[in-house]
């Protein structure tokens, strides 16, 4: 077998279907797109997929609501119990500790929070206590230092 003689398999390749070439091909006139609108005409495939024919889109028909405080700090939270449960009595509590072990993203400042009990002594410093959890803290014995942000 020579280069030349290599071909694909048989009914392997279709021939395209060649349209507008007259009334006896069965694709002539309109070339299977149908009568106007859209559809038919060169260019319809363009559109974004949120296009909705030209009628007011969705996002424009409904309300707007809300308000987006740019002031606003979201926090990385973590419990007492947490801290009691994973930390070891008189070890010193900080941000990069608590996000090395996975507490806590990158990025964020963090609150403890009240939930669970607390019996081991901690030096827990944060950017925020709730007032619980200082509360807790404190009557087993531990400090809280607040962090700036």
């Amino acid at each position: 077998m020579k280069l030349h003689e290599l071909a694909p398999n048989e009914g392997a390749v279709k021939e395209k279907k060649r349209v507008g070439r007259g009334i006896g091909s069965g694709h002539g006139k309109t070339c299977g797109r149908g009568h106007k609108g859209q559809k038919s005409r060169s260019g319809d495939r363009n559109l974004p997929s949120w296009f909705e024919g030209g009628q007011t889109p969705l996002h424009k028909r409904i309300p707007k609501r809300g308000f987006n405080s740019p002031n606003r700090v979201v926090y990385s939270v973590v419990n007492v119990k947490t801290l009691e449960r994973y930390f070891s009595e008189g070890e010193e509590i900080t941000p990069e500790k608590l996000y090395d072990r996975g507490f806590v993203r990158k990025g964020m400042p963090v609150k403890i929070l009240g939930d669970g009990e607390i019996t081991k002594k901690f030096t827990v410093k944060a950017h925020a206590f709730s007032s619980s959890a200082k509360e807790k803290i404190e009557k087993a014995g531990g400090t809280c230092e607040v962090i700036e942000w």
